[in-house]
């Protein structure tokens, strides 16, 4: 069965991998990531939403979150394709200073971002940063 967003909150195999790999954080010249074994719940998501955006009306039912910076800034797939698989949706980087964007198109393409030495706080924030190709992680984009 294909995981549409509307089905439930599996966590993709691609995600489950990531929640593996190391992630070296080198005194902040690395990558300030910290991957979840799941998404969080539903619950989790609108709570944080609503704190960030001040906007109480708010659901999180759009957001996936799947990981952390240090600072609690928050990676999340973005439920923004109806009825497309959460592989084919958004990824996003919402920083806990409201910084915010997109950091790949679809989940593929931000393991290939994951391989070229860039968190999603990175992506976001230092998109001109020097890339620092990660082997491991490049294995992993190629498998999934």
């Amino acid at each position: 069965m294909i995981e549409t967003t509307g089905d439930d909150r599996r966590f993709p195999p691609a995600l489950a991998d990531v929640a593996r790999a190391e992630f070296d954080y080198d005194e902040g010249e690395g990558v300030d990531f910290e991957p979840y074994d799941a998404f969080d719940s539903a619950e989790e998501t609108t709570h944080w939403l609503r704190q960030w955006t001040g906007n109480h009306e708010l659901d999180g039912d759009a957001y996936r979150v799947f990981g952390q910076d240090g600072t609690g800034g928050l990676a999340a797939v973005w439920c923004a394709r109806p009825g497309r698989p959460t592989a084919e949706q958004p990824v996003v980087f919402m920083g806990s200073e409201g910084e915010c964007g997109v950091v790949a198109g679809n989940l593929s393409d931000f393991l290939w971002v994951l391989a070229d030495g860039f968190g999603p706080m990175e992506a976001v924030e230092y998109p001109d940063r020097e890339p620092r190709p990660d082997a491991a992680l490049a294995e992993l984009a190629e498998r999934h």
